[in-house]
């Protein structure tokens, strides 16, 4: 059994089929996904796929791409969304230096707010992060003890071991499938096997071999396989480890 701890099932690239997307994936053993909420209308499509499918869960949250536009209404509309039964967590949420797509200011503003609510909501938080790894340590670290787990993991040694004191999850991708990506690979090496957990990021990040195609929760299977190979351990064993992290994490049944 496997859990896809962050997709985007909501996205309209399965408007056409994402029923048949769910099924694939549960008959490929895929147990449960949650569904990452980017903006507030995502968020909510979020909430409404997960009250359709028993298998969904949501996390409700604003991408820093979109932190210009988070506000006080933004704020209160998050709330009430996170009150919802099966919303496991708050996110995405965090830095994005890359692309800045909204203002490093109000990324920061946007990111702090969320903290918050995640600690007053007492729900984990779900980190993305690119090109911002100190501003992003700094804002986290004066608000622990925090549940969290950075997503889609591109940082370096330095930043994976200040994640890791901290106490934070480290998510990966099928990009550490790709030929380029052997960094990214040792930084699997270096993470516990009990702080570590799967996401796809469907539809994004398809495996080696399927890339330029649409990513689905059923190629989870192929980066576990993956990460039983780098870490040298069972397939099982990595089944069943980053299962039970995602379930304590997310506290899924």
């Amino acid at each position: 059994m496997l859990i896809d701890t962050h997709c985007h099932l909501d996205f309209p690239a399965f408007d056409l089929d994402r029923n048949q997307v769910i099924q694939r994936a549960l008959e490929a053993e895929i147990v449960y996904f949650i569904d990452i909420g980017a903006t507030l209308e995502s968020s909510a499509a979020c909430c409404e796929l997960a009250k359709m499918h028993t298998q969904v869960y949501a996390s409700v949250g604003v991408h820093p791409h979109d932190a210009d536009t988070f506000d006080g209404k933004a704020l209160v509309k998050l709330r009430q969304l996170a009150s919802g039964k099966k919303v496991v967590a708050i996110g995405e949420t965090g830095l994005d230096y890359y692309r800045n797509l909204s203002s490093p200011i109000n990324q920061k503003q946007a990111f702090t707010k969320q903290i918050e609510l995640a600690k007053d909501l007492k729900l984990p938080l779900v980190i993305h992060c690119r090109q911002a790894e100190n501003d992003l340590l700094q804002i986290l670290k004066s608000a622990l003890p925090l549940r969290t787990v950075v997503h889609c993991f591109s940082g370096d040694q330095s930043f994976l071991k200040e994640c890791l004191d901290c106490g934070f999850f480290i998510s990966y991708t099928c990009n550490i499938t790709y030929k380029k990506a052997q960094n990214l690979r040792e930084m699997v090496k270096l993470t516990p096997l009990d702080r570590l957990m799967l996401e796809t990021d469907a539809p994004y990040l398809s495996p080696e071999g399927f890339r330029g195609k649409r990513n689905e929760p059923f190629q989870i299977e192929l980066l576990a396989h993956e990460i039983s190979r780098i870490k040298g351990v069972s397939f099982a064993e990595i089944a069943e480890q980053t299962t039970q992290n995602a379930k304590g994490f997310f506290k899924l049944p």
